[in-house]
């Protein structure tokens, strides 16, 4: 079976020279040891030293050279904006404190439909957006960002 012996981070390589795909939702992205198979067939296994981040547009080098690309799946997701910066860090900080998955998009919050968290947030002055995208969350451990930038050397 067929290795990942390398992530290449979203814009650091030609999508172009992917022969497969994976489609995975943010759940799935992060994992340490799994076998996928790509769309058209490609089997392949991710085999970690420790749980790593997948990305939207990440390219996972096989051991023959070949690169599958890493594509988000459609996730329902609210997209949260606020009037000046002040309220956008309050924002931020009221989602923090209940543990919740965010992605940074620009200058607006994205976290997953919830109607408790969306009743909380229209409370506290958000405008809210409902949007249909992959969720890249922010990963909980800045020190390893994505799981980026190593090999795996098998």
């Amino acid at each position: 079976m067929k290795r990942v012996t390398e992530v290449k981070p979203a814009g650091t390589w030609a999508v172009g020279l992917a022969r497969d795909r994976v489609v995975l939702d943010a759940d799935d992205r992060n994992r340490r040891r799994v076998v996928m198979t790509g769309d058209k067939g490609t089997e392949f296994l991710l085999d970690a030293e420790r749980p790593i981040s997948l990305r939207d547009g990440d390219g996972l080098v096989l051991d023959d050279g070949s690169i599958v690309l890493v594509t988000g799946e459609a996730e329902q997701l609210v997209e949260i904006s606020a009037g000046t910066a002040l309220d956008a860090v309050r924002l931020a900080w009221h989602l923090g404190n209940r543990h919740t998955d965010v992605q940074i998009v620009h200058d607006k919050i994205r976290i997953r439909r919830d109607h408790v968290l969306e009743d909380m947030l229209r409370g506290l002055g958000a405008h809210l957006h409902a949007v249909d995208a992959a969720f890249d969350p922010e990963s909980p451990t800045p020190s390893d960002e994505h799981g980026h930038g190593h090999q795996h050397g098998r």
